[in-house]
């Protein structure tokens, strides 16, 4: 029998932020192992990890304390962040980098309820990484602070689980606080991905070439990524995604070019598109697109390999209809209606992403005055998003 998790454990693994920040965090530095650990000054307890490098800890294992730079955090209640252990005169003769073979690192206070030390959110790599510009560890200093806000939520909750308004205004906090943290991130996504288009247009070797388009791709993802996140809160802040409708005239062109992007990510699988749509669709263009982008998205990722996917978009009766269908494994009837809640997990497949792409897409369905279904039987899934179309 598996024993229990220790409570600090249990906490952190109970808050659904904590894969998402972790996954962030990792695109955002370059850092292939990060987590959450609890530290106190006999214990070192890895609380969720994600691990890119086989460093081989999984939530509830533990690590000498006082081998670790964490308790240094601890003891001095203040980030540590090196670049280049061997370049760096505080660290180049510690022996934690020896031991562990990192030469980039950060690491983060985590407080608790009451504001004690809980642990830290930190991260290492064999590689040196520029960790140390202000603005990235500014925007991972908010990532220890919203792990804070949420076990200080969660134990409140748990504490007060009769108080429904205060529970109600704990998740908005927190909702708010996501909001904010995604407008930070931008300033230095923003650079990164400037940086990476201005290499290309420079030119150079191959391997240069293949670096720029690499942090451009990664980049963009952890764009959508923050989208997906702000999309989110404002919904949940807003009663729902706040959109103009205005007369659209090439939306069939904008939704064939959303299959041509979809296609080039998954060059080895098929997209077999039908769109035809006359006249003027009376929506907002951009959002239409992001829901085709997270249906497609969502196919190509769970739809059985070596299997077409196809996309069909028309105007019948006044009403606007877009589809996408894939082929793999039948969706179980009690799961369907939780597809379109955030941040659901279905525990027999490995989550890919955030977990709020079909989420945006209803709640971008709903804005519209329509709606999304999904239909699952005998191995074939299909997304539908209905609206009026408003034709003129």
């Amino acid at each position: 029998m598996t024993p229990a998790l220790p409570p600090s454990v249990q906490a952190v693994q109970a808050l659904p932020c904590v894969p998402d920040i972790l996954s962030v965090m990792a695109e955002m530095t370059g850092l292939r192992f990060v987590c959450v650990a609890h530290v106190t000054p006999t214990s070192w307890t890895t609380c969720a990890v994600l691990d890119q490098l086989d460093f081989g800890l999984q939530p509830g294992d533990p690590l000498d304390v006082s081998t670790t730079l964490c308790d240094t955090v601890r003891q001095a209640d203040a980030t540590i962040v090196i670049d280049h252990v061997s370049q760096d005169d505080l660290f180049k003769d510690h022996p934690c980098p020896r031991q562990y073979g990192f030469e980039s690192y950060i690491s983060i206070p985590i407080y608790d309820v009451s504001g004690a030390f809980f642990g830290t959110l930190c991260g290492l790599d064999p590689r040196p990484l520029r960790l140390s510009d202000a603005k990235t560890v500014k925007s991972l200093e908010l990532f220890a602070q919203l792990i804070s806000k949420q076990l200080e939520a969660e134990r409140r909750h748990a504490d007060r689980i009769s108080e429904l308004s205060d529970e109600k205004t704990t998740a908005l906090l927190r909702e708010q606080f996501i909001a904010v943290l995604g407008h930070d991130i931008r300033t230095p996504l923003s650079s990164i991905l400037h940086g990476a288009q201005i290499l290309q247009q420079r030119g150079g070797d191959a391997t240069m070439l293949t670096i720029a388009r690499t942090i451009q791709r990664s980049g963009q993802r952890i764009g959508r990524m923050i989208d997906d996140v702000l999309d989110f809160a404002r919904g949940r802040l807003g009663g729902g995604i706040a959109l103009e409708r205005e007369p659209v005239d090439d939306l069939a062109d904008a939704l064939a070019q959303t299959v041509l992007e979809c296609q080039s990510e998954h060059p080895r699988r098929t997209i077999v598109s039908d769109i035809a749509i006359p006249g003027t669709v009376w929506c907002n263009r951009d959002r239409v697109t992001q829901v085709l982008s997270n249906l497609l998205t969502n196919a190509l990722r769970y739809g059985a390999a070596g299997t077409p996917v196809h996309v069909a978009a028309q105007v019948e009766d006044g009403t606007f209809r877009l589809a996408v269908a894939n082929q793999g494994e039948t969706i179980a009837q009690e799961k369907l209606g939780k597809l379109f809640q955030p941040y659901w997990r279905d525990d027999g497949h490995p989550q890919r992403g955030l977990g709020l792409g079909l989420y945006i897409a209803s709640e971008i369905a709903h804005a519209h005055g329509g709606g999304l279904q999904v239909l699952s039987r005998d191995g074939h899934t299909v997304f539908t998003y209905t609206a009026p179309a408003g034709l003129r």
